[in-house]
């Protein structure tokens, strides 16, 4: 990477390589010197944007927040009906293609950081609060008789989907994106929120 290259062209190659290190090397090995390497510059220029292995951490969270975000604002766009984006918003949380099981890999990377980093957790706790909002807003519309019940539903459909792409993300033989959407539509019928009519 050229130190003349022009800045954002820089910074958005310096987020990929951040991303791609900790999704397909892992968290032990994210490191300043792991992403100058696999950008081809050198570590100065790295630390430039990067100071620390907090800052490519807290970087890689908000950037799979921000992909989720845009990409989960789209599905609801696009979706026919209240109970279609759900779906759509849920099965964009499982690990079902290279995009997804990297994310998943990034996001339990991270989680693993931050319980022993204060700043790290409360990044991962705001993020997830807007992800819970945003499913709780979900199943209220397409429920809106539920009322009481929706945080609960809520809740527990996240932690399907969540749980899953853990697990493909680990063992994807064992949770091929088949099953892990034939999880999520047992889940979605079973708290009575699959396709109407």
């Amino acid at each position: 990477m050229s130190r003349t290259a022009d800045r954002p062209a820089q910074q958005e190659a310096l987020s990929r390589t951040v991303w791609d290190v900790l999704a397909k090397q892992g968290l032990e090995r994210l490191t300043v010197r792991a992403v100058a390497a696999a950008a081809g510059c050198t570590t100065g220029l790295v630390m430039h944007r990067f100071p620390n292995r907090q800052a490519l951490l807290r970087h890689a969270r908000e950037l799979l927040h921000e992909t989720s975000r845009r990409r989960v604002e789209a599905l609801e766009a696009s979706a026919a009906s209240p109970r279609e984006a759900l779906r759509a918003v849920l099965r964009q949380g499982l690990a079902i293609d290279e995009e997804t099981i990297n994310g998943s890999v990034v996001w339990i990377g991270f989680l693993a950081a931050a319980f022993a980093d204060d700043e790290l957790i409360e990044i991962h706790r705001r993020n997830n609060r807007m992800w819970r909002e945003r499913l709780v807003r979900l199943v209220g519309a397409a429920a809106p008789e539920w009322a009481e019940r929706v945080p609960t539903v809520a809740l527990a459909l996240s932690a399907m989907v969540e749980g899953a792409a853990a697990f493909a993300a680990a063992d994807p033989t064992s949770y091929p994106a088949m099953v892990q959407m034939e999880m999520l539509d047992a889940a979605l019928h079973a708290y009575g929120l699959g396709p109407q009519g």
